[in-house]
C-alpha cells in the first residue's frame, strides 16, 4: 500500500525532501538555542559579564531568526508537497476509474468513489502534510533533546525514559481501538453521498410526490450514524490529552523536585535547570506532536486503504496483444452467449443466445421488462464480456479488437440518456470532436433535432444544463440520437430510446436511418412494435431466452409474445 501511494509523489518529490531538511535545520537551532539559554544565565546574569551577556544574547536572536526562517521553508514546502500529493493521487484515481469496465464500477458504488476521491484524498494529503513535517519534526526534536538532556545531566534525563513507556503504550492502545470505527465512518459516508447524489439527481420526482419528509428522514438516519461513531471515535481520541498532560506534568515535577536538590548541593546550576526543563517541554511536546501524528494515521489509514482498493482494481475487460485495429463491417454474430452480471453459470440472465446479424440490416429487439434486451447490446461494444461463448463484429471475436477501435465502430444510445453541462454544440461534438457545423447539422436533421434546436435563441450555443435539465426527455433522446450519428458508425444501438418521441417523429427518424445510412447495421430496442415493424427480423426475448426471430408478419403468425404485445397495443393498453 505504501509503496503504490508513494509512487503518486512524482515530480513533488524536491519539495517532500526539501520539508524535512529544512524541519531538521529548525529543530536544530531549537535544541541550540536552549544551551545558549543556560550560558546567558550562568555567565551572562548570574557571573555578571556583560561581555557574554552581549555575545550570548546576540548569538541567541540569530539562532531565533534562523529557527524562524527555516520554519516558513519547511511550512512552505511542506504545503507544496501535500497538495502535489493529493492532485497526483486524484489523477491516478480518475484515470483508473476511466479504464474500468462496467463490472469494475458496478463494484464500487458511484458516491463511494466520489468519496475517496475527496474526503479520503483530503485526508490523505493532511497526514502526507503532516509526514513530511510534523511526523519527522517530532522524533528528530525528541532524540536531539534527549542527547542535549543526557549530556546536561545523565540522572534527570532518567526521568524521560521512564514516562516514555507508560505514553507509547497507551497510545497504541488508543489507536488500535479508534481504527475499525473510523473505517466503518468512511463506509457510512459513501451512504451519505449515495442518498445526496440519488435525492438531487431525482428532486422533480421527489417534490411531485411529495416524499421531501421522508427523504430528510433518511439523510438524517445515516448522518446520526456518522454522528454516533464520530463521537465515540472521538471520545476515545480525547484519552491522549489527559494521558499528555498526566506524562507531562509528573516530568516537570520529577525534574523540579530533583533539580532544586541538585542546586542545592551545587550539582546542577540555575541555567542548565532552566535548560532541562526546556528540554522537558521540547520532550514532552514531541510526545504531544506524536499523538497528533498516531491520530491522523489512524483516520488516514483507513482513507489510504479505500483509495488503494481503487488504484489496485484491474479492469476485467483489457486490449488483448496483436490487438485488430480494423473493423471490417457491421455485421454482428452470437454463438452460444450466456452471460451473467455475477459470473455465475446459475445467475446468467442471457442464455444460450445465438444469432447471426448481416451487415447493413435493420433489427428489433423485443421483450418484456428484464428479459435481457440491454445486456444483449451491451456486449457488442464489450461495455460487458460474455461468461461463456463469443460475440463477433465484421467476423471477428470482439476480444480481438482495440477497445477504442471497436467502440468508435459502435454507437450506442443507451436507455439513460445523458447530456452533459456545455453548449448543444459540445454535446455533439462527443460523438466527433472535430465534427464541423455541416456535419451537426444534417446529424441533427437525421434525428430530427435541428427544427426545436433553432427554436432557441442561440440555436445550437444554447447552453445545456447538467444532465439536460433545461430540455424535455424527447428533446435529449434526439440529440443523444444525433451525437451518436456524428461517428458515423458501422453498427447504431437504440436502447429504447425514441420511447418519448411521439410516434410520427419516430417514423421520421426511422425513415431518415433507412436514406442516409443504409450501410450501417442498426440494432432498435423498442417497446412499441410500430416502431420496429419495418425491421429486416425482430429478435423476441424472454427471461433471457430467444423465442423468436423473424419478421413481423412472422411473428405475427409463430410467436405468442410478440402477437400478444402487437394485439394490446393496437387496443391502445400496455400488457402487464
Amino acid at each position: 500500500m505504501i509503496r503504490k501511494l508513494m509512487g503518486c509523489i512524482r515530480e513533488y518529490k524536491k519539495p517532500s525532501l526539501l520539508a524535512p531538511l529544512y524541519v531538521t535545520l529548525e529543530v536544530v537551532m531549537e535544541v541550540i538555542i536552549p544551551i545558549f539559554m543556560a550560558k546567558l544565565i550562568d555567565d551572562g546574569i548570574d557571573g555578571g559579564d556583560f561581555h557574554a551577556l552581549i555575545t550570548v544574547g546576540c548569538a541567541l536572536v540569530v539562532f531565533v531568526i534562523m529557527s524562524l526562517l527555516f520554519g516558513i521553508l519547511a511550512g512552505k514546502y511542506a504545503a507544496v508537497a501535500s497538495s502535489g500529493f493529493a492532485k497526483n493521487i486524484r489523477h491516478d484515481m480518475f484515470h483508473k476509474v476511466q479504464t474500468y469496465s462496467f463490472r469494475n464500477i458496478d463494484k464500487f458504488s458511484a458516491s463511494s468513489i466520489v468519496t475517496r476521491m475527496t474526503t479520503d484524498v483530503q485526508n490523505l494529503q493532511n497526514a502526507y502534510q503532516m509526514l513530511v513535517r510534523v511526523a519527522l519534526r517530532a522524533p528528530i526534536m525528541l532524540i536531539f533533546s534527549l542527547i542535549m538532556a543526557f549530556l546536561l545531566n545523565a540522572r534527570l534525563a532518567l526521568i524521560f525514559l521512564a514516562i516514555m513507556p507508560i505514553l507509547g503504550v497507551g497510545l497504541y492502545f488508543i489507536m488500535t481501538k479508534v481504527h475499525p470505527i473510523f473505517k466503518r465512518v468512511f463506509r457510512t459516508y459513501d451512504k451519505l453521498n449515495g442518498v445526496v447524489q440519488e435525492n438531487i439527481h431525482g428532486i422533480r420526482v421527489v417534490k411531485s410526490f411529495v416524499r421531501e419528509d421522508y427523504e430528510k428522514k433518511k439523510f438524517g438516519t445515516i448522518s446520526q450514524e456518522i454522528y454516533k461513531d464520530f463521537v465515540k471515535a472521538e471520545k476515545r481520541i480525547t484519552l491522549t490529552n489527559p494521558l499528555m498532560m498526566f506524562c507531562i506534568y509528573s516530568a516537570i515535577i520529577l525534574i523540579s523536585w530533583f533539580g532544586a536538590r541538585l542546586i542545592v548541593s551545587d550539582s546542577m546550576t540555575t541555567g542548565e535547570l532552566m535548560s532541562m526543563m526546556t528540554y522537558a517541554m521540547q520532550i514532552l511536546g514531541s510526545f504531544m506532536m506524536l499523538s497528533m501524528i498516531f491520530v491522523m494515521i489512524i483516520m488516514s489509514r483507513a482513507s489510504a486503504e479505500r483509495i488503494v482498493e481503487i488504484l489496485d482494481e484491474e479492469s476485467d475487460i483489457n486490449n488483448p496483444q496483436n490487438a485488430s485495429d480494423t473493423v471490417a463491417d457491421g455485421s454482428v454474430e452470437f454463438e452460444n452467449v450466456n452471460f451473467s452480471y455475477s459470473g455465475q453459470m446459475d445467475k446468467c440472465c442471457l442464455k444460450n443466445i445465438s444469432i447471426k446479424i448481416p451487415a447493413g440490416s435493420t433489427v428489433g429487439v423485443l421483450g418484456g421488462t428484464g428479459s435481457g434486451k440491454s445486456s444483449l447490446v451491451q456486449l457488442i461494444p464489450r461495455l460487458y464480456d460474455t461468461t461463456t461463448g463469443s460475440v463477433k463484429v465484421g467476423g471477428r471475436n470482439v476480444r480481438e479488437y482495440n477497445l477504442d477501435v471497436l467502440r468508435q465502430e459502435v454507437a450506442m444510445v443507451l436507455q439513460k440518456n445523458v447530456l452533459f453541462s456545455g453548449t448543444i454544440k459540445e454535446n455533439l461534438r462527443w460523438g466527433n470532436e472535430n465534427a464541423t457545423d455541416e456535419e451537426m447539422i444534417h446529424a441533427c436533421k437525421l434525428a430530427c433535432a435541428h427544427d426545436f434546436i433553432m427554436s432557441f435563441p442561440k440555436g445550437y450555443d444554447t447552453y445545456i444544463e447538467q444532465g439536460g435539465a433545461n430540455v424535455s426527455g424527447g428533446q435529449k433522446q434526439r440529440l443523444c440520437i444525433a451525437r451518436a450519428l456524428l461517428k458515423k458508425p458501422k453498427i447504431l444501438i437504440l436502447d429504447d430510446s425514441t420511447s418519448a418521441v411521439d410516434t410520427h417523429t419516430d417514423a421520421m427518424i426511422r425513415k431518415a436511418f433507412m436514406e442516409e445510412i443504409p450501410g450501417t447495421t442498426k440494432l432498435i430496442i423498442a417497446q412499441r412494435i410500430h416502431s420496429i415493424q419495418d425491421a429486416d427480423f425482430t429478435i423476441v426475448l424472454d427471461g433471457g431466452i430467444i423465442t423468436g426471430i423473424g419478421t413481423h408478419e412472422e411473428l405475427l403468425q409463430n410467436n405468442e409474445i410478440y402477437r400478444e404485445i402487437y394485439e394490446a397495443q393496437q387496443k391502445g393498453s400496455v400488457p402487464q
